[in-house]
Order: C-alpha cells, then sequence, then structure tokens
C-alpha cells in the first residue's frame, strides 16, 4: 500500500513540474470526425495533428506543444514562434540579439 502512495505522490509531483496547458472536450456518440476549435478543420476520431495556435491535439482535447519560459531577464522579451512551436527570448527592441542564459524550450511534434 505504501507503495502506491509514494507512487501517486511522484505523478502528482512530476505534474506540478509541466508547465503544458490543456483542455478536454468529450466525444459525441457515434462521431467519425471532429472539428479543430481555432483552425475549423475537420479530423478523423483517432488521430492526432497541431494547429495553427501550436497546440497538439486529438478529438478529446489539445495541449500546448510549448513550454513558455517562467523567468526572462527585464531587458529581454519572449517571443512565440508559432513555425517552429517554440519562444524565442531576445532583447527588447532587437530580435535578432537573443539573450543569454535563457533556456529556449521545445517539444517534439505529435
Amino acid at each position: 500500500m505504501e507503495k502506491y502512495l509514494a507512487l501517486a505522490l511522484l505523478f502528482c509531483a512530476l505534474a506540478s513540474l509541466s508547465d503544458a496547458q490543456c483542455q478536454t472536450k468529450a466525444l459525441q456518440p457515434n462521431m467519425t470526425h471532429c472539428q479543430d476549435d481555432s483552425d475549423h478543420t475537420w479530423h478523423p476520431v483517432g488521430s492526432l495533428w497541431r494547429n495553427s495556435e501550436c497546440l497538439d491535439c486529438s478529438c478529446t482535447g489539445c495541449c500546448q506543444a510549448y513550454i513558455t519560459p517562467t523567468e526572462v531577464p527585464e531587458d529581454c522579451v519572449a517571443v512565440l514562434d508559432t513555425q517552429a512551436c517554440e519562444y524565442i527570448v531576445h532583447t527588447k527592441g532587437n530580435s535578432n540579439g537573443l539573450c543569454e542564459g535563457v533556456k529556449i524550450w521545445k517539444m517534439s511534434a505529435v
């Protein structure tokens, strides 16, 4: 019993380390396709896709495909690159001047 409690606590701790934002929705009975809420494209039930807002989706919901930087120096700004689905952190007023010491996160595609 103690092993299961320890495992449950570990899963809770790992879940809190994740920065992913997810939204869920219910499947209707006998559905064969669903519509992406952002792009309004249709997808077969059971399929996975990434939409134009960098969300990894299925017919039961979507999750962010990126992690938002949490610590950005005051002289820098974080901008989401929707082509690469990653944040680029650069100095304010100079998009070519990348900030040093800031980790840029990228998650793999579905």
